[in-house]
């Protein structure tokens, strides 16, 4: 993993310590396959007492682990910025290499089937990364809603579970988002308003929720006083809120993955991973045949 230095410099006791800290949760964080975002990493910091849930504390944090990465002292691969990605085109160098890209990446619908049509939401474009990788294993569509969706977006995705259920399936959402006035608020928004277009779809809030704050722990912020729900959320959760970013990214998983397989029949879903297993041996048989 690179650590590169680019601007020497020294750090007093204090700041040494903390990229000592920041190290050890980046490690945690990659021994699971994943990289964080610079809030991950302050929630994990939070969350483990090593910091004040502040706004100050959140900046020299960053400040910190900015001049510690010039320095050389962390990966540059252990933080990410999910908000801007360069994209551009596949190219092979031969057709066998093609197909033998190809036979890598082969999916077949592993949910065809199956009584049940489930997709992830998520509040927070930010947390994609975590659950980008259990959703791919799962087979499941995941979708980032950033805040309320979109009307154009919702429209979508009504007619999208239309089309699935018109298809005999039944659909069911799993919502994950903030407990504040408004992360509440979208999970009630999205079912009203894919009723709204037509879809008889369930919506599940999985997270966050009373019981898993209780059993968690996670940091708690002050609720937006300037948010039009500020009044009633106050009346039944008090004052303060909780970002699912607190969760780690093992929890999260965890229940995604128990949200998902309820609404799976196993024996089906196991049937289909062979036919997709024998189907990609036949690819990566023709890329050997082209010389791939």
């Amino acid at each position: 993993m690179p650590k590169i230095c680019y601007v020497p410099r020294d750090f007093s006791a204090v700041s040494t310590k903390r990229i000592e800290q920041a190290n050890e949760i980046i490690d945690e964080y990659q021994a699971q396959g994943l990289s964080l975002t610079l809030r991950q990493l302050y929630y994990q910091f939070v969350a483990r007492d090593l910091l004040p849930n502040t706004q100050n504390s959140y900046k020299s944090l960053g400040a910190t682990i900015s001049d510690a990465r010039l320095a050389g002292l962390v990966d540059w691969n252990a933080l990410v910025d999910r908000t801007r990605r360069c994209l551009s085109n596949s190219h092979w160098s031969s057709p066998g290499e093609g197909v033998r890209s190809l036979a890598a990446q082969y999916q077949i619908d592993k949910w065809m089937g199956q009584t049940y049509h489930v997709e992830v939401w998520v509040e927070k474009e930010a947390l994609v990364g975590v659950f980008e990788t259990i959703c791919s294993e799962l087979d499941v569509p995941w979708f980032a809603c950033r805040g309320y969706v979109s009307q154009s977006a919702m429209w979508r995705a009504a007619q999208r579970l239309l089309d699935k259920e018109n298809g005999g399936k039944k659909t069911v959402i799993l919502h994950f988002g903030d407990h504040d006035p408004s992360g509440l608020d979208m999970t009630r928004d999205i079912e009203d308003r894919l009723q709204l277009f037509r879809a008889n779809t369930q919506v599940d809030r999985l997270a966050l929720t009373p019981a898993q704050i209780q059993q968690y722990d996670p940091p708690p912020n002050p609720a937006k006083t300037s948010d039009s729900r500020f009044g009633n959320y106050r009346q039944e959760h008090g004052d303060e809120s909780w970002e699912l970013d607190a969760l780690e990214p093992r929890v999260l998983r965890q229940l995604v993955e128990r949200g998902v397989k309820q609404y799976r029949d196993d024996e089906r879903w196991e049937k289909r991973c062979e036919e997709e297993e024998w189907e990609r041996d036949e690819l990566y048989n023709v890329a050997d045949e082209l010389g791939g």
